[in-house]
């Protein structure tokens, strides 16, 4: 295999996988059809997986899969979890929380349960799991169809490997605002404010500079305006985050059920004149819902490019405010919100 790779151009090698990827979703989008046909109701999910790619690629996909099968709002039914049903209008009506069913610590367990059957996080097929999930939260729903994350993740495959652009997925999603649950009530500062999220990943590794750099970013945004925290559990210092009271920044509530925490950070971003935080999935969130956001990284080799790059060109498709401004801890040149 490698003397043939060694043997084709990669030109050639590029068109043949992207003739290979246009049968294969030609296949998919079969299916698809087939699925948006008759008058069943469509249970979308259940998503399972981080919130970057729920709003990156997962959201805009129904939007599409509804817009282009024309499927009316009645007859879809999102099963997601953390109360993001705000995400899908207005092209889902309906939402049912995988926290209704399961506990905080079933859903960690079953994750690691997912992502050893599957050998990554990425939802690629139908696990019992899940069927039995669905069948749980939608047991009062007769004559059900499921359109399942494995269906998005075959169809956009071919982008994430390479072997198209990013034309592939805008061909095949409809990106648009965000908009908050305005009956979740989060009570913002008097003046306008900024949301800062900083939490550790593979870009953004538990460090002692990232810490300090953290505490410090967080330091300076205080000392200009009011600051929403929404994050939970970051050990800036010894402290496990309690002093971030003593920093004069504002905490989202402690007691919030699971099932309730993405719709109240989505509340808190929405509201806010900024975001600065964490380069990851969460920081798309801001740019959608039509806020400004500085994100940080320290280890370029943590994350992916194509991500970053589609993000970037879904967010300027659906106009002015939606910017997303990802920068390097050790980039000393002026920003906004250092």
């Amino acid at each position: 295999m490698g003397k043939l790779k060694t043997l084709v151009p990669h030109a050639v090698r590029r068109s043949i996988s992207a003739q290979v990827a246009k049968v294969q979703a030609a296949r998919l989008e079969r299916g698809l059809a087939a699925i948006a046909a008759g008058s069943n109701t469509i249970v979308a999910g259940p998503w399972l997986g981080e919130v970057g790619f729920e709003l990156l690629y997962w959201v805009p996909f129904l939007r599409w899969f509804a817009s282009r099968f024309h499927v009316a709002p009645e007859r879809l039914l999102v099963v997601s979890r953390g109360g993001t049903a705000a995400w899908y209008r207005p092209f889902a009506a309906n939402y049912r929380e995988t926290f209704d069913y399961l506990t905080p610590e079933e859903f960690r367990r079953r994750h690691d349960e997912r992502v050893a059957v599957n050998g990554e996080q990425k939802q690629t097929q139908v696990l019992a799991f899940e069927r039995e999930l669905l069948r749980q939260l939608t047991e009062d729903v007769h004559n059900r169809s499921m359109l399942h994350p494995s269906s998005m993740y075959g169809l956009f495959n071919p982008f994430w490997w390479g072997h198209v652009g990013e034309s592939w997925v805008h061909t095949r999603t409809e990106y648009a605002r965000l908009a908050a649950d305005r009956a979740v009530a989060f009570t913002p500062p008097p003046s306008p404010y900024t949301v800062v999220k900083f939490y550790f990943n593979e870009c953004f590794p538990a460090t002692d500079e990232n810490r300090a750099f953290a505490r410090r970013t967080i330091q300076r945004l205080a000392e200009r305006g009011p600051v929403v925290s929404l994050a939970t559990g970051l050990r800036l210092d010894d402290h496990d985050g309690d002093d971030l009271h003593t920093m004069g920044v504002q905490t989202l509530p402690g007691h919030v059920h699971p099932r309730d925490n993405l719709a109240l950070q989505t509340a808190a971003v929405a509201s806010a004149a900024a975001f600065v935080g964490t380069y990851g999935g969460f920081s798309y969130l801001a740019p959608f819902a039509g806020v400004p956001a500085t994100a940080y990284y320290s280890n370029v080799a943590g994350f992916s490019q194509r991500h970053l790059a589609m993000a970037r060109s879904a967010l300027a498709s659906i106009g002015p405010g939606a910017r997303l401004d990802v920068r390097d801890t050790a980039d000393r040149h002026p920003s906004t919100f250092q």
